[in-house]
């Protein structure tokens, strides 16, 4: 009885093992997600810090490049800065919105791609802060 069960050991890994790989490849592949939605989250948030301490309402460049530190995919096509009310220069500005739109999720494990599509299109992201300082300093304003 014994000779005749020697390879249903290497028969049960045969079939454990792509599942748990499949299983480990997930866990991995979320939290990957979980990691790029906060950073983009984060990087909104960050945006509008920057904007409300230290950005010129007619300079948009150096917010986005604050944001790429958290996000490289940020860019001047996926970010929007609307300053409120419209028109407003750094003396009479009262709040700012940052959203972020447009970011692509790439998956990486084949896995996951073939049960959904390759790309997954994120939701905008999107904070408003209120206007705290209106002029330029140098130890908070580095990017």
């Amino acid at each position: 009885m014994k000779s005749r069960q020697k390879g249903a050991t290497v028969v049960e890994f045969a079939v454990v093992l792509p599942l748990f790989l499949t299983f480990i490849l997930a866990i991995m592949e979320f939290s990957r997600l979980l990691y790029t939605w906060n950073a983009a989250n984060e990087a909104t948030r960050e945006g509008a810090r920057y904007a409300v301490v230290c950005a010129d309402p007619s300079d948009k460049s150096r917010i986005v490049a604050r944001m790429q530190v958290m996000m490289p995919e940020a860019s001047d096509s996926t970010v929007q800065v609307n300053w409120q009310p419209a028109g407003c220069d750094a003396t009479s500005c009262e709040g700012v919105t940052v959203s972020l739109t447009g970011l692509k999720y790439t998956w990486i494990t084949p896995i996951a791609g073939a049960a959904t599509s390759p790309v997954l299109q994120m939701p905008g992201f999107s904070t408003y802060l209120q206007r705290e300082m209106m002029s330029y300093n140098d130890k908070v304003c580095k990017v």
